[in-house]
């Protein structure tokens, strides 16, 4: 089992950039990816960007990649979220998440139910 702790959510305003952090504990060998997620009320879960632990390459969401970026220590035990230009419509709770299953399509990759493993999340919100 992987265990995961976000940090750095916060309120900011329209415009205005924020860096999310993400430490894995555990059995982190067993990892084959870990993303960042995020849910908005009443909405559905949605993927903003996963890295492959395995090759360090990253997957993102295209929607989204014009503002978030994804990254990770050397030591691939923190994974970290930078957000810039924030908006109102960003306002969510963000989540890291870890798979323990190889997957094959972009689709698998940014989709919540493939992830096992989940942080308890931190909010962020957009307003002015």
């Amino acid at each position: 089992q992987v265990q995961l702790v976000e940090s750095g959510g916060g309120s900011v305003q329209p415009g205005g950039s924020l860096r999310l952090s993400c430490v894995a504990s555990g059995d982190i060998n067993s990892m084959h990816y870990m993303g960042w997620f995020r849910q908005a009320p009443g909405k559905e879960r949605e993927g903003i960007a996963t890295i492959s632990t395995r090759s360090g390459k990253i997957y993102p969401n295209d929607s989204l990649k014009a503002r978030f970026t994804i990254s990770q220590d050397n030591a691939k035990t923190r994974l970290y979220v930078q957000m810039n230009n924030l908006k109102p419509e960003d306002t969510a709770m963000y989540y890291c998440a870890a798979s323990r299953s190889p997957l094959y399509s972009n689709y698998d990759r940014l989709s919540p139910p493939r992830y096992l493993d989940w942080g308890q999340g931190t909010q962020v919100t957009v307003s002015s």
